[in-house]
């Protein structure tokens, strides 16, 4: 199973690890700007498959909580079926997970008309349409497949949810309906939201949350947002 990595810049002492899981017809490579983005923070990235494509992925993970290699915190990060996914792995308390980063909650399955029309609920950054367009791994219609997804009430480390205010994939209040979770809303942002126009404001989001989880995830928030 191919495992993208990322790691710190040269000099720098590693600040924990990300490992993220990726979501309906997608594979690790899609994320590599972000693991870029945040390696250059002294974050490890290791970016995976869509578990709902793949089983193995979970078996991987556990592989990856397991390395003491990797250094802590270690943080779980699953966009669409790989945050679904993601709230599983982190409802069975595996030891070594420290947090959960969730992004586009899936809440059921969604088809679009043409690879124009999903390519637009996708992101709304030019740069990552074209990434998706030419990418021969990447699976197109791939979001016309129902995801399974798993409730939020067993989790018991921190969460930090991101979601945009016009994912029309997941509607945001479908998502986290009877939810405790708040998540922090990207106004504008489309379904793909690790990979969307903000992505900047989506990687400082997630430094803020790591930055504040190294020191104590009993301190209270950096930074909060909600709808």
């Amino acid at each position: 199973m191919p495992v993208f990595s990322w790691d710190e810049p040269e000099g720098l002492a590693p600040r924990g690890t990300l490992i993220v899981l990726a979501g309906r017809g997608e594979h690790g490579g899609v994320y590599e700007r972000f693991g870029r983005r945040l390696a250059f923070d002294a974050y490890r990235v290791r970016a995976l498959g869509d578990p709902s494509a793949d089983p193995a992925v979970l078996d991987e993970v556990a592989k990856l909580l397991a390395d003491e290699s990797l250094p802590g915190p270690k943080v779980l990060v699953g966009s669409d079926t790989g945050a679904s996914y993601a709230v599983r792995t982190a409802a069975e308390q595996p030891p070594g997970l420290d947090a959960l980063i969730l992004a586009g909650l899936p809440t059921g399955a969604w088809s679009a008309g043409s690879w124009e029309e999903e390519a637009e609920a996708r992101t709304a950054c030019p740069t990552h349409r074209g990434r998706l367009t030419n990418d021969p791994d990447f699976r197109r219609g791939a979001l016309g497949e129902a995801p399974v997804t798993h409730s939020l009430d067993l989790v018991r480390v921190p969460v930090l949810a991101l979601h945009g205010s016009d994912d029309r994939v997941s509607p945001v209040d479908a998502a986290y309906t009877g939810s405790a979770v708040r998540p922090v809303i990207l106004h504008g942002g489309r379904h793909d939201v690790l990979n969307d126009a903000t992505h900047r404001t989506v990687a400082a989001t997630i430094v803020l949350f790591l930055e504040r989880l190294r020191l104590s995830p009993e301190l209270p928030l950096i930074a909060e947002g909600g709808a």
